[in-house]
């Protein structure tokens, strides 16, 4: 945690506007009524209306998809499975751009919730697939994968249909996963469902260590299967929601960082879960860092380094399994 507390501090500094980690620090006591700063009133604002909300919104999305991938992997017995990989992203982005664009909802609990059915429906669909085609881990993969690309084909479908080129651009910007308009609103709801299901979650470790083992087992152990695994599924569902609405549709972080918490801490999901949710905030808070300074001034869109950091890293941790099996 105070690595984490770092990071945020550390990353509020880096821009074109110098600041120090004592002036972030100066800036948050002031406005929590601490004492008084001297940072310029231009400096305050940079601080606290533009880079604190996006660092801490950062943080937040990066627990939420580790903690969500470390879940689903669980759940379904599959080391592939995150929210990204089983099409939930990709539903809840759709979910979220019909709100947006076809003025279904207003504001940002309409656009949760779009994007809260977008990912439940986009769910049930995959595992519909997956049961269909056979069940096994590989036929849930192909499903996913067929999902992915059908609510990605209907997002792209609904902006060229019926955006304007201004909407357009800031829809395909914020698809690819963009933390530039994040706002305190955006940190209290998206911080608030994040804190209410990974405490679920949590309250549920024992439960998903059963899961591990299989869904005989887990009955044998006395866990009531079908009501604990709908639960976890809805709670998921609607934390990718929340994190799609604020960020866009993020990848890589819910498949990578559980396979990398696994490895420092072990299966146990009483620590499994605090851990990748803290890497991930971690993670994505320097991610964010180098979206917004290695093309600066442009800024590349978050999901897009996710995927240039995770893509490597997976491969690593593939190889290393292979090499330890």
């Amino acid at each position: 945690m105070p690595l984490l507390l770092l990071s945020i501090a550390v990353a509020v500094t880096l821009g074109p506007a110098p600041l120090s980690v004592t002036d972030v620090a100066g800036v948050v006591g002031a406005r929590l009524g601490l004492g008084e700063t001297d940072v310029s009133r231009i400096g305050q604002g940079i601080v606290w209306q533009l880079r604190l909300p996006r660092a801490v919104l950062a943080a937040i999305c990066g627990a939420g998809l580790g903690a969500c991938g470390a879940v689903l992997q669980s759940l379904l017995r599959n080391p592939l499975a995150d929210p990204f990989l089983l099409g939930v992203s990709a539903g809840a982005s759709t979910g979220a751009v019909l709100v947006v664009i076809l003025g279904l909802g207003g504001g940002a609990i309409g656009l949760t919730a779009g994007a809260f059915v977008g990912a439940l429906v986009a769910f049930a669909l995959v595992m519909t697939l997956g049961a269909v085609a056979g069940g096994t881990t590989t036929h849930l993969v192909l499903a996913g994968v067929a999902g992915t690309q059908l609510f990605s084909a209907l997002t792209s479908f609904v902006v060229i249909t019926s955006a304007d080129a201004e909407q357009t651009r800031g829809v395909l910007f914020w698809l690819l996963g963009s933390l530039s308009g994040a706002r305190w609103n955006d940190v209290a709801v998206s911080g608030a469902v994040c804190a209410v299901c990974l405490l679920l979650c949590l309250s549920r470790a024992g439960a998903l260590d059963a899961f591990a083992l299989g869904q005989d087992t887990a009955a044998a152990l006395g866990v009531h299967v079908t009501r604990l695994r709908i639960v976890l599924l809805v709670a998921t569902a609607l934390l990718t929601a929340t994190l799609v609405a604020a960020a866009g549709a993020i990848g890589f972080v819910g498949l990578v960082l559980p396979q990398a918490a696994r490895l420092l801490v072990g299966p146990r999901h009483r620590a499994l879960l605090p851990v990748t949710a803290v890497l991930g905030a971690i993670l994505l808070v320097w991610v964010d860092v180098l979206a917004t300074t290695v093309a600066a001034p442009q800024e590349v869109p978050v999901g897009v380094m996710t995927a240039l950091v995770g893509v490597p890293a997976f491969a690593a941790l593939l190889a290393r399994r292979g090499r330890s099996s």
